[in-house]
């Protein structure tokens, strides 16, 4: 196993040295520092991370607000500091072998501001977020949640440069991009695999919030991505059975700040980003926050440029000291050329005479575009969020959310066939007679022609911290509405025949004149128009109690019961296909943490369940089946640190997943049939590594196997075969980066990050044939200089300039090396 991976044995191997480092600190005799923190209003300020400027000494408060750590004897600066709060520091002196009392520190904050605090200070473990408010929908440290999950913190999205989502999923492991974003309604976003099993970018604060073109990251807190899957607490429609993508964003704060950037690089790139948050009252009720960004880029191919719009404004008001709200809005609105996608009209084992297994074989051209970049898709995701919270007593919460995700799109979308050249033939006739290779092309589109999507969330949560006896609960009850409205229709054409690789052959001649006629000739209709109008309902209610049985064992307990209602699929003439149906679903889980250290070692396991409503599928005698629903079964077991005050985090699992009732293609099937039967089993391991061994460095590393086969299929053609969806079994990332500290040129920092996933299958199937695309390493590498008032950072992403692909049933060429210079400026 280890030959598919010498690279990321080294980098673990070097993350493991590198932490083992911070032991080598207890070489000076130590003492002790605590205290208690407490915000404003005099309450506990919990999870509030505090340290030793210039040192990497510190800790996190627990949840009374009190903090106490080790460090070497000596006269420091106690310090905690925050974007929009006034900066704490306390001297203190520690002496040898002796505790040192603090007296209680106040920040003038809330607690809800204090949930990202950062320690303004080298030392600390800055890509790390100490508790989540969305994975469990309880406020929960890492080390208290049953279920494995990984964060990217915001800090680490700015310090690489990253621009989109889908660029920042690099830092987590296990998780792998199959297709760029098509942008077409109501699924047009980034696709993704985790734990063998595809998934998209769906959920925004732990509800609804679809994008369906390129996310962009200018509104991004952090992102979270929560392993497995999660139907108790996040329903069907939302997660995958591998789990879920949570993006965070940024919330409004009570002073006056604004920060704004422009970025310029390779391929014309040139992005403009305002980040400007301001009170609207002098009593700080009312704070208003404008995150924005405007993107244009080229492309690495011949043609292709896209041009993005993000606008993302909240508004936070306190009615009172029991009732506030927050309403927010975004808005991305994009125009681009697709990005060439390679589809298999024959088998690869059909492509000529001797057939073909690899990338090389197929002659592409890997700059090439094939068609003219005038060939556009218009989209646009608007979605509005309302959020009202009261406090009903010291011990319970009521949370009210209403989501309105919309999303539109228009316009072309090129694909090509690939073909061997007897097929060829038949396109066009006029090609040689006697054909025995696979030289050629077929230029084809699927437009979307004004298609759009509506979605709907109401859900309602009460929240509790509560004592039964001696056991204290942290439960959560919420009713959960969500409604959907496609409208979504599809036209599909095809052009023209072309070799794949002529190096004298004009193919911007195909452009968008030619793409009009092409449709203004073959107008959508009933006959030729592939629609996906549909209503569907879901009315859900759902429990999840954690329960502390002592200070280090916890148990969770959950279930949710959901009602799905289709109301039917229609036609592009409005008349029903498929008639309407409803089930209803069962969701339990369970979860068990034991502290061996408290606070620093978590052993965790969890059983979770994830379930699918599938559309009436076509059988292969032509008749409509309603589906069952396909429920997939997980246990997990693995262990969680937060080790030398926080600055070694990681998350070691191992993991099984039973899906049954899967959903499968009948091959050769001129009606497009499917049929419903088998297994697939997921299992794997994953490892997630955070860790700052030392004073201004920091690492992010992870490793992700996994190990996927449908199972008990009545089909012999895939029964014991790893499906096209699951993507890489060896997948590894990492990221290292240094911060100067102390010194005249403090704030320059340095950071070198990799990807490596290994060969993954684009068609795998005994009537198929196999074809698998190659494995990649690819390098990022950036320079950066940090001060109070602004920021420079150079970026080059791809260093090493390798040509990589991604996808499943396709071959999708990825970005060549780019260089992206950014400056910014802080009010």
């Amino acid at each position: 196993m280890l030959k598919h991976f010498p690279v990321t044995i080294k980098i673990m191997a070097l993350v493991l040295l590198l932490t083992s480092s911070v032991a080598g600190l207890a070489q000076n005799i130590r003492g002790t520092v605590r205290g208690k923190v407490v915000t404003a209003k005099n309450e506990p300020a919990a999870y509030v991370s505090i340290g030793l400027e210039g040192t990497t000494h510190g800790s996190t408060t627990n949840e009374q607000g009190e903090f106490s750590f080790r460090a070497p004897a000596g006269t420091y600066k106690l310090v905690i500091s925050y974007v929009g709060v006034e900066r704490v520091e306390i001297p203190v002196t520690i002496n040898a072998a002796q505790s040192t009392d603090v007296a209680q520190i106040t920040v003038k904050a809330s607690q809800s501001q204090l949930t990202e605090v950062n320690v303004i200070a080298n030392s600390a473990n800055r890509f790390t977020s100490r508790i989540s408010n969305d994975a469990a929908k309880i406020p929960l440290a890492a080390l208290e949640n049953s279920q494995s999950y990984t964060t990217i913190t915001g800090g680490l999205i700015k310090e690489q440069q990253i621009f989109s989502l889908d660029d920042a999923l690099r830092n987590a492991p296990g998780i792998q991009k199959l297709w760029d974003a098509t942008s077409r309604a109501g699924d047009g976003g980034g696709i993704f695999t985790q734990r063998g099993f595809v998934t998209q970018a769906t959920v925004r604060n732990g509800i609804a919030g679809l994008v369906t073109n390129t996310i962009d990251a200018v509104n991004l807190e952090k992102i979270e991505v929560i392993k497995g899957p999660s139907g108790t607490l996040f329903g069907s429609t939302l997660t995958s059975f591998g789990g879920l993508i949570n993006r965070v964003t940024k919330k409004p704060y009570d002073v006056f700040g604004a920060e704004v950037g422009h970025s310029v690089g390779s391929y014309d790139l040139s992005r403009t980003t305002l980040d400007l948050n301001t009170p609207l009252t002098t009593s700080k009720n009312v704070l208003l926050r404008i995150n924005s960004a405007y993107n244009y880029e080229g492309s690495f191919r011949n043609y292709g440029k896209t041009r993005t719009f993000a606008f993302a404004p909240s508004l936070s008001i306190k009615a009172s000291d029991r009732l506030s709200f927050l309403l927010e809005a975004e808005l991305y609105y994009g125009h681009a050329a697709a990005k060439p996608f390679f589809f298999f009209y024959n088998s690869p084992k059909d492509m000529g005479p001797k057939g073909v297994t690899e990338v090389k074989d197929l002659g592409i051209d890997y700059k090439q575009a094939y068609v003219n970049d005038d060939i556009t898709m218009y989209s646009r995701s608007t979605n509005y969020f309302a959020q009202a919270n009261y406090k009903i007593s010291d011990k319970f919460i009521s949370q009210t959310v209403f989501s309105s995700s919309n999303s539109f799109s228009d316009g072309a979308n090129p694909f090509y066939y690939l073909v061997n050249d007897a097929t060829a033939q038949l396109f066009n006739p006029t090609l040689p007679a006697t054909p025995t290779g696979h030289d050629y092309i077929v230029r084809g589109d699927q437009t979307t022609r004004n298609s759009k999507f509506a979605a709907v969330e109401v859900q309602q949560n009460f929240n509790g911290d509560f004592k039964t006896g001696s056991l204290r609960h942290r439960a959560v009850f919420g009713l959960d509405y969500q409604y959907i409205n496609s409208n979504q229709v599809f036209l599909s054409g095809t052009y023209d025949v072309v070799r794949i690789n002529d190096k004298n052959f004009d193919y911007a001649a195909l452009n968008k004149n030619i793409v009009d006629a092409y449709y203004a000739a073959n107008p959508a209709s009933a006959a030729n128009a592939f629609t996906y109008y549909y209503k569907k309902n879901t009315y859900s209610a759902y429990l999840s109690d954690v329960v502390n049985i002592t200070d280090r064992l916890i148990a969770s307990v959950g279930v949710r019961v959901d009602r799905f209602e289709n109301k039917g699929t229609y036609n592009f003439d409005r008349v029903q296909v498929n008639k309407p149906f409803s089930q209803t679903a069962v969701a339990p889980k369970f979860g068990l943490i034991y502290q061996p250290v408290k606070d620093a070692v978590s052993l965790f396991a969890n059983f979770q369940n994830g379930f699918v409503n599938p559309d009436v599928y076509v059988n292969t005698t032509g008749q409509s089946i309603t589906p069952k629903i396909q429920n997939a079964k997980q246990i997990e077991g693995g262990v969680k640190t937060a080790l030398f005050n926080g600055k070694l985090n990681s998350t070691i699992s191992y993991y099984h997943i039973s899906l049954t009732n899967t959903m499968r293609n009948v091959p050769g099937s001129a009606i497009f049939a499917q049929e419903q039967d088998g297994t697939q089993v997921s299992k794997g391991f994953e490892a997630d590594i955070v860790a700052a061994p030392f004073s201004g460095f920091n690492i992010v590393a992870g490793f992700a196997y996994n190990d996927s086969k449908i199972t008990n299929s009545t089909d012999p053609n895939v029964a014991g075969r790893r499906p096209v969806t699951a993507g890489s079994p060896y997948l590894a990332n990492f990221y290292l980066s240094y911060r100067l500290s102390e010194t005249a040129v403090k704030g320059l920092g340095f950071g070198l990050g990799g990807n490596y996933g290994s060969k993954t299958y684009a068609v795998n199937s005994i009537s198929e044939g196999t074809f698998q695309l190659p494995e990649y390493y690819v390098y990022n590498a950036n320079v950066f200089f940090d001060r109070t008032k602004y920021r420079f950072g150079l970026a080059v992403n791809n260093l090493t300039n390798t040509q990589y692909y991604t996808g499943y049933t396709t071959i999708n060429p990825q970005r060549l090396r780019q260089f992206v210079l950014s400056a910014s400026y802080k009010f």
